[in-house]
């Protein structure tokens, strides 16, 4: 199946905040790792203010590439360099934060030619804790890849970042197969269904579709985390 590069993300995602509103609990998630003055991983999770961490972002694989993080001034991954991550998702870990993979992001090469390549690059990401996935490819197909390695002693949590308004042109079928746990949608920059002082009847309307059409574990409301990243 041909393959398409994901949209750009139009905002720091070292910056975002995505607020999880849900019948039983609430929590925050952020990404880290694109930027560099942003504190460590495990600065970061030791502040106590979020549930969530995804590390951003695994930007280069498939199409026999080596897999390969980008995580901006934090380390060099060419020199070995982002080992060290390992205890601080430990340190994390120990707070009781997931720490996701975030894979694809807004720039990056990655360009997956079909099914059988998504099967053959995901058991090089095995050793992450966790995988968002941001990028439209033959998402039904790596969504079931990705579950079955949680039935090898591993719990796999499976996340998607889609745009609203609903459903998302580029992961919404697979979101329908009941695979993921965690969906954080973005509800910024997206004028259908985002907030505005004068109406938010749009942004009420899209997060009852959101919640009642997605089979996942938790839906998130994404909200920018500073007036920078809102355009």
């Amino acid at each position: 199946m041909a393959i398409t590069q994901a949209r750009p993300l139009a905002f720091l995602c070292s910056v975002i905040v995505l607020l999880v509103i849900n019948v039983d609990a609430g929590g925050i998630a952020i990404y880290w790792g694109q930027n560099g003055n942003e504190g460590t991983l495990a600065e970061t999770c030791a502040t106590g203010n979020y549930d969530f961490v995804n590390i951003a972002f695994l930007s280069t694989f498939a199409n026999g590439q080596t897999p390969t993080i980008n995580l901006a001034g934090h380390c060099n991954p060419y020199r070995n360099g982002c080992t060290g991550l390992s205890s601080d998702i430990k340190s994390c870990q120990a707070k009781g934060i997931k720490v996701m993979l975030s894979i694809g992001g807004g720039a990056g090469s990655y360009n997956l030619t079909s099914a059988e390549d998504a099967r053959q690059v995901m058991p090089s990401w095995m050793e992450s804790t966790l995988i968002s996935k941001e990028e439209r490819i033959n998402m039904d197909d790596l969504a079931k890849y990705l579950s079955g390695y949680g039935k090898r002693g591993k719990r796999v949590y499976l996340t998607a970042a889609p745009h609203c308004p609903s459903p998302d042109a580029w992961v919404g079928g697979a979101l329908k197969t009941g695979l993921f746990y965690y969906v954080w949608v973005q509800f910024y920059n997206n004028p259908p269904c985002q907030y505005s002082s004068s109406s938010i009847g749009n942004l009420e309307d899209e997060w009852k579709q959101w919640t009642t059409d997605i089979p996942a574990t938790k839906v998130f409301l994404g909200l920018p985390a500073a007036p920078a990243s809102f355009r």
